[in-house]
């Protein structure tokens, strides 16, 4: 059932996880050195909810049945690993909260995105962006579009994903000082959502420069992160929000909370958090 690696653990005998080291510090946690966790030698005859803390599967659909087999359903089904992680199914139910977006199944030209949206643009996958390269990311015109799209045809991540095409918003900045080609960090912050409850939130850029939220930013912040967080009604969901330079704030976008790094998130207060949720759902 379990892959090299994994492990399945009872944490505080109210939470299922399915746990593997990744080697990013920003991801993986030691449950065991924080809370009480068994490793049963069996499973309950019913079958149990299993939050996976493994990285990102890219067969995340095979590994589900796989686990479904053996008595262990994780959190999410494969279509709502795909309503939280990629932008062309969680888009529709955020689009007035969300720069503006197109997606293709192939490359377009970059005529067909200039009459869509004008240039700059903000390219992507479908999931993510290309490790947060400035070149790739932020589209001037057509010959740096075309130069991108056939950097993401190399790319063993993106070439696999549908191209998403953005509006490219004006965000308010936290420094420029993370080289030339590396993305403008802009006043981000991620936030997660267990049972459509907030466990946690924290700075997007948790290296560089600190920053943070004033108590009417992040009552601002965590407003639209919880709306967007209701509309998707996912079970554990990551909405990460930023703000413009006019002051407004929007999602930039949605993902996976198994799949999701902590970044600016205590992970301790995070788990604590759903374990308490856990513990007011048993009553």
């Amino acid at each position: 059932m379990l892959r090299p690696g994994e492990d399945l653990l009872r944490v505080e005998d109210r939470l299922w996880l399915l746990t593997a080291a990744t080697g990013k510090g920003v991801y993986d946690f030691a449950f065991d050195r924080f809370f009480a966790c068994r490793r049963p030698y069996g499973l309950p005859d019913a079958p149990i909810e299993v939050i996976a803390r493994a990285g990102a599967w890219p067969d995340y659909a095979e590994r589900y049945r796989e686990l479904e087999a053996q008595g262990v359903r994780l959190v999410h089904s494969p279509e709502q690993h795909l309503l939280a992680t990629e932008l062309p199914h969680w888009y529709p139910l955020l689009e007035d909260l969300t720069p503006r977006s197109i997606w293709f199944d192939t490359p377009p030209d970059a005529r067909t995105v200039e009459e869509a949206l004008g240039w700059p643009v903000f390219l992507k996958g479908a999931r993510q962006t290309s490790r947060h390269r400035k070149s790739l990311s932020i589209i001037e015109g057509p010959e740096a579009f075309r130069q991108a799209l056939e950097a993401y045809a190399r790319d063993s991540i993106l070439h696999w994903q549908q191209v998403v095409c953005r509006e490219l918003r004006p965000l308010r900045r936290v420094d420029d000082t993370q080289g030339a080609d590396a993305l403008p960090r802009s006043f981000e912050f991620r936030t997660f959502w267990w049972r459509q409850q907030l466990v946690g939130a924290g700075p997007y850029w948790w290296q560089g420069t600190p920053y943070s939220l004033t108590p009417r930013e992040e009552q601002e912040a965590l407003a639209l992160a919880g709306e967007a967080a209701r509309r998707v009604a996912l079970p554990f969901l990551v909405v990460d929000v930023a703000q413009e330079v006019s002051g407004r704030w929007i999602v930039i976008e949605c993902n996976d909370g198994q799949e999701s790094g902590y970044v600016g998130v205590s992970p301790f207060a995070l788990w604590q958090r759903v374990l308490d949720v856990e513990r007011e759902r048993e009553g």
